[in-house]
């Protein structure tokens, strides 16, 4: 079952009007992950902290 998430807010990276992410954080400690377009309709990506946490430090890994 998917948790609810509140404060989702968007990434500073977005674009805005077009290619928008959105994180929000799980009732049960996850992490949500989910299209602006889409808002309540649309699918989210879930993660658990650790998985955040390890996510994170890969993308800032990574060079434009």
């Amino acid at each position: 079952m998917t948790p609810l998430y509140s404060s989702w807010r968007k990434s500073s990276y977005s674009n805005p009007g077009s290619e928008c992410i959105e994180v929000g954080r799980g009732s049960g400690g996850t992490i949500g992950v989910r299209d602006t377009k889409q808002g309540d309709t649309g699918p989210i990506l879930e993660f658990t902290w650790s998985e955040w946490t390890t996510f994170i430090k890969a993308i800032r890994t990574i060079k434009p």
